[in-house]
């Protein structure tokens, strides 16, 4: 009778291909490591070069900020406003367009001192799919000093014999909200003045705070505009040689706003009188 041989290497087969499993197990589990950091890893926004917006021209937003330097504001306000300024722009949506612009008396309108995009801080990126440190830095350098120095820039007194508030505002409707571009994006209007309308054709130097008085003067027509429904903020500069009362003063700019098509926002009386 023939004896049955031992098969030989069962075990070592076994434990080989147990390893093969194993092998490829881990070499999966790498490649789906990799493939989650891969296809989860935050993309950066395509962003040109000099306004910082996106590439597509999707904005979140646009505040404009409008000073009004005709009058010097006295120190304490001035250093008040640049704080609540630089508030209002670097905590802005990511996307959301600042435009800082100086009132220009000499032609009635206003001119731009700083017009970018919030690239964002990197303060809501993940440490393992983008580089918060890196999007903070240049945060930083393109954003927030550029900023800080226009602000300077707009805050430094400029006097002049006349103040057309109206105009300005009425160039800064066309010239930003208006337009299908931004017809459905927030807008915001952030004036800093003393709110003294004077011109030619309507000067509140005279103390007539009446919106009658106002509708029957030619300005009415001149700088009526529309607002596309903005949100208007005002940093109010009381002066000490005012001639009516502030409450007076801020009804009828709310007035205003209302009748050219705007939303009266916050006044915030600046410390100080100039």
């Amino acid at each position: 009778m023939a004896r049955r041989r031992r098969r030989r290497g069962g075990r070592g087969e076994t434990g080989t291909v147990i390893g093969l499993v194993l092998a490829v197990v881990a070499i999966l589990v790498i490649l789906g490591a990799g493939g989650w950091l891969w296809f989860g890893a935050e993309r950066p926004t395509k962003r040109d070069p000099e306004s910082l917006c996106p590439a597509d021209g999707r904005l979140a937003g646009i505040t404009v900020i409008l000073i009004d330097s005709s009058d010097p504001l006295p120190e304490i306000g001035r250093r008040e406003v640049k704080t609540l300024l630089t508030d209002i722009a670097t905590r802005a949506a990511v996307n959301e367009r600042i435009d800082l612009r100086v009132m220009t008396p000499e032609n009635g309108g206003s001119r731009s001192l700083f017009s970018r995009c919030n690239p964002g801080d990197g303060s809501d990126l993940d440490e393992w799919t983008a580089n918060p440190a890196l999007a903070r830095k240049r945060w930083i350098t393109a954003f927030e000093r550029p900023l800080a120095e226009a602000l300077g820039t707009g805050l430094a007194p400029h006097t002049a014999d006349v103040s057309p508030i109206m105009s300005a505002i009425q160039g800064i409707a066309v010239d930003s909200f208006a337009g299908q571009a931004v017809a459905d994006l927030p807008k915001s209007l952030v004036i800093v003045s003393d709110m003294v309308e004077n011109t030619p054709l309507y000067s509140q130097f005279r103390g007539d705070l009446r919106y009658d008085t106002f509708r029957a003067s030619p300005a009415y027509r001149q700088y009526h505009t529309d607002l596309k429904d903005a949100s208007v903020t005002l940093f109010y500069i009381e002066r000490a040689t005012s001639r009516f009362r502030s409450v007076e003063h801020v009804r009828f700019w709310g007035q205003w706003i209302v009748d050219n098509l705007g939303r009266p926002g916050p006044v915030h009386k600046l410390q100080g009188a100039g």
